[in-house]
Parts: structure tokens; sequence; C-alpha cells
């Protein structure tokens, strides 16, 4: 067996090689190692509304309590309301079941410490050891020692909603709010949010039946809650994925505003109210070079990290900023969560908007967002980390630079699961984008097939 955990928990096909009998097993280690610091830990677990959720919830549980520990059933619920309850319930460890943006065949299994940051990876590599070794840390405790499932004393879903309405200091009635909920974990909660502060609210995508889960909507498909937005004549919309942890915003003309967008117009609120730390942002080398400008020309610096929220969180953790994330939406407000929040993200971007008593589109317009080429490159997984130092590749990745005199970048980095590299070409005219990248991809396929 390979390994197990990739930088976003477990994941698989379930019942193929997401089986139960894993999740058993994941429950069984993860319970055994936290058991060094609580005789008697207790987990709080959260599903999204895949028809699998059922099956791995009750296997994971089954694990945790063979081994002693306590398990709280959160039941339906965005992924960063587990980082939530997982601090409010003082619990050793929340537990994700979720497959976030991927079709509803897939599923995944996530943790998080009783502080709602993702497992260390020291620990985590405890819990695939003792998997992969076949180390059976069943004790096969019998009488009172087995665990239980705990009732929480209070509504889960309630709990999260009153978190997230202590956030914001406004009210939107008047307001009209479209919201595509991806058939997915916020469907209930996030209209009842947005009920709870006053505005008139439609929703699609809140109709999840364990197989619709993202299907042709949500943050990966905004292109129906465009037409939803101009249909309704709504003041904005806002997309949450499958688990609820990205954000992608439409404005009132229907226009997709991603996640580059979304932070440069909050940072700038942040900064506008004194509560920017460090007056930094932090987001990864996919950022748009747009991006980068906006955030230039309001003096506000910029740290980078490799693709992916860990880094952004790492990052954020160690510079003390309060912002940050990625295109895709996944965005973290350090103030209030340890995670990315789409819920959460789109009630700060709601008070951007409410804060300078403009339109959103009138505050997107203010940043330019250039078109990027992403093509990929077939090559042999043996040079995968040498062929950047190809002298022949790094002229050719100078003079394209040089070509867009400022205006552009060029981005390779390797797939971590394919033998392929990336190649993203960002600038100001896509057909010259489009040639440049198609020629360098070649050039490296060439060279390193």
């Amino acid at each position: 067996m390979g390994r197990l955990f990739g930088t976003d928990g477990v994941r698989g096909i379930a019942n193929k090689e997401l089986t139960p009998e894993l999740a058993f097993n994941l429950g069984k280690a993860g319970a055994y190692v936290l058991k060094a610091k609580n005789d008697r830990p207790v987990v709080v677990i959260g599903k999204d509304t895949r028809i699998s959720g059922d099956m791995l919830e009750n296997a994971l549980a089954a694990g945790i309590l063979a081994v002693g520990g306590n398990v709280i059933k959160a039941g339906v619920i965005p992924t960063p309301a587990v980082a939530y309850l997982a601090r409010y319930y003082d619990a050793d460890a929340g537990i994700v079941i979720s497959a976030s943006h991927n079709t509803f065949e897939y599923n995944g299994i996530k943790f998080f410490n009783g502080e709602g940051y993702k497992l260390d990876d020291l620990l985590e590599e405890k819990i695939e050891d003792i998997i992969i070794s076949s180390v059976d840390v069943n004790s096969h405790i019998t009488g009172d020692l087995i665990g239980r499932c705990l009732e929480a004393s209070e509504n889960a879903e309630d709990l999260y909603m009153r978190h997230l309405l202590e956030t914001v200091d406004f009210r939107l009635e008047g307001k009209k709010i479209a919201l595509d909920c991806a058939n997915g974990a916020s469907y209930r909660i996030a209209r009842k949010v947005y009920e709870a502060l006053g505005a008139e609210v439609t929703v699609m995508g809140d109709k999840p039946d364990g197989i619709n889960i993202n299907d042709g909507c949500g943050s990966t498909h905004p292109e129906k809650l465009a037409e939803l937005v101009k249909r309704t004549g709504a003041d904005i919309g806002m997309a949450f994925d499958g688990d609820a942890d990205r954000l992608i915003v439409v404005d009132e003309k229907g226009r997709v505003l991603d996640g580059d967008r979304v932070i440069a117009i909050c940072a700038r609120m942040l900064k506008e109210q004194g509560r920017l730390k460090e007056n930094r942002v932090t987001v990864t080398v996919m950022s748009n070079i747009g991006f980068h400008k906006a955030m230039e020309e309001s003096g506000i610096e910029v740290d980078v990290t490799g693709v992916g929220d860990r880094y952004v969180l790492e990052s954020m953790l160690e510079t003390g900023c309060v912002i940050g994330g990625e295109q895709s939406g996944h965005i973290i407000f350090k103030e209030h969560t340890t995670t990315g929040d789409g819920i959460l993200s789109s009630l700060q971007f709601m008070g951007a908007v409410t804060c300078s008593g403009r339109k959103p589109s009138e505050m997107a317009d203010e940043i330019e967002i250039f078109p990027q080429v992403l093509v990929n490159a077939g090559i042999n997984n043996d040079y995968k980390k040498t062929y950047m130092k190809d002298p022949e590749i790094a002229d050719e990745i100078r003079r394209i630079e040089e070509k867009m005199a400022g205006n552009g970048r060029v981005l390779i980095r390797p797939s971590g699961t394919e033998p392929l590299v990336r190649v993203m070409i960002e600038g100001d005219d896509e057909k010259q984008l489009e040639e440049l990248a198609q020629g360098l991809a070649h050039m490296i396929e060439e060279k390193f097939r």
C-alpha cells in the first residue's frame, strides 16, 4: 500500500479505494494516536451529502469506539464547521468525510486537531504507519472501556450559524442574494445565515440526493449561478463547493469573480479598517499577476507560497498575516477561522461591499485579471526534478518573459500525481499566450519524454 494521506487527507473512490475497512482502520489508528494525550479522546465527525457518507461515517465511528474513543456526530455540515466545533466542544480532534469539489463517487477523510487546524504531519504519519504496517491497535477492550456516541449539548448547525453571524456587524435588508450550495454541505445553513441578516434569498443547488453534489453547480460551475443572478436581478451571487470551504462570487452583472479578486477586495477592506496585520496578504504561485499589481497599488505586501491551502496557512501562522488563499476560492480569514470557509468568506465579502457603498462590479473592475493559459507537457518521471536546469528551457523562459515586458510571467510546476509538468503562461494577449505555452510545452516534451 502506498502513501494514504495526500495534502488534503485520504481520498479515493468510495467503497473501492476508500473502503469501510479503511475507514474503520483510520478510526482505530487515529483514536489510538490521540490516546497518547487522553485515555478517552473525543472526536467530532461531520460529512457532506454524498451517498457514501453514511457508510464511511459509521465505519469510522466504529473504529474510534473500538479503541475507547468517544464520538460526536455532527451530521451534514460544512468542513469549516467541524474545525470550529472541535474547538467549541473541547474535542481532541475533528474528522470530515468529504471529497470537496469532486464528483459524488469520490469521498475523503480529513483530520483536524483539537484547535481546528489540519492534523500535524507527524501524527498523520503515525496513523499511516500503523495502517500500512498492519499493526492491530485494537486491544479488544470490553465493558465500559468501549467508547460511545455522545449527544452534543447543542445543535451543531445552530452553533456554527451563531458563530458565522458573530463575525459580522451589518444587516442586509433590501438586498437580493443568490446562492449556489452545490447540493452539498451548505444546502441548509447558507440560506439560514443570509435570511437571518434580512436578505431576500434565492437558492439553487439545495436539493441533494446523494449523487448530485457538485454536478454542474457550485464553485466549480458558476455559470448557472450567473444566469440566476441576471434572471432574478440579484445584487450578488455566492457559489460554494461540496463541503463549503470555497467561495466564488458572481457580481450583479453576472460576471464571475474568482478567489484572486475576492481576496484583493477583502484585503483592501481590512487595510482601510486597520485590521490588516503586518500589512500583508498570502497567496500561492498561481495567483494572477493582476492581483499582485492591485496589491502593489494599495501598498499591501504579498507573500507567495506553493500550491495548496496547507502552505498558505503555514505561511500565515509564521508571519501573522490575517488573510490568504487561492484562486479556487479557498480563503482563510485568520481572525475568525483556522481553515477555508466559503460562507464566512462570503460574509466578509459582503462586509466589503456594504462598507464601500458600491456595487460588486465596480469594486471588481478596479482589479485587472490577466489571461492565463495552462498546457500540460508529458515528461518522464525521472526528469521531473531536473528539467528546469536545462539551459535551453531556461533561455526559452527568459525569452518569453522578455517578450511580455513585465506584463506576464511563466510558471512551470510538476504534477504531484502524473508524469507531466504544467506550463502556465500569463499575460495580456490570450492568443499569443496559447502559442507560447504550446511551444514551450512541446519543447519540454521533445527533450524529456
